[in-house]
């Protein structure tokens, strides 16, 4: 698995960078502040961000946020705070792990592991919503498209359907296609 680190300590990034290369993990860019995290995630497209909540420019919450916006890669955030406000930006944030300063090897693999598995399960869950938005979508503008023929060509429902099939195979278009063509007819014949 491909790893971002940022920390603004050196110290801190080296020594994090052996843990997870100890681990079996390959890092693939380390950042000193939150604006080269983001731009390294960008350019680097990494598994997992390991990103240290208080650093200078962009803090690490912030930074995790817009690698969560673009859809990058789950954030893991390092703090050595463990306050309420804290965590609840994190949350806002849509990070997906929050480990505490210090924190042993045997800490860092089990949280790597559970934040890109969940980052997947998200992921595919909006995929899932979005294919099904534009299914309903769909059925919605072939159900308007079936209206529009059967009441302009005083056809039953099963013939408009079969009328705007027949078409969507005639034309090889998809039928949300064919029943936008005869929505837009229609509204031109109105207005």
């Amino acid at each position: 698995m491909r790893v971002l680190i940022a920390d603004d300590d050196p110290i801190i990034r080296l020594d994090l960078k052996q843990m997870l290369e100890n681990l079996g993990y390959e890092v693939v860019g380390e950042a000193g502040d939150g604006q080269e995290a983001i731009e390294l995630a960008k350019d680097s497209r990494p598994d997992i961000c390991v990103l240290d909540v208080k650093m200078p420019v962009v803090d690490g919450i912030d930074a995790a946020t817009q690698i969560a916006e673009e859809g990058i890669a789950p954030a893991i955030l390092l703090t050595a705070y463990s306050d309420p406000e804290l965590i609840a930006k994190a949350k806002t944030a849509g990070v997906f792990g929050y480990l505490v300063k210090p924190f042993k090897p045997s800490d860092l693999a089990p949280a790597i592991e559970v934040a890109r598995s969940r980052f997947e399960q998200n992921r595919d869950l909006n995929r899932e919503v979005t294919d099904l938005q534009d299914k309903l979508e769909t059925r919605k503008l072939v159900d308007r498209a079936k209206g529009i023929l059967m009441d302009g060509l005083q056809v039953n429902e099963a013939e408009a359907y079969r009328r705007i099939q027949q078409q969507s195979m005639n034309l090889r278009k998809s039928m949300r296609e064919v029943a936008e063509a005869i929505i837009l007819a229609q509204s031109l014949q109105e207005g």
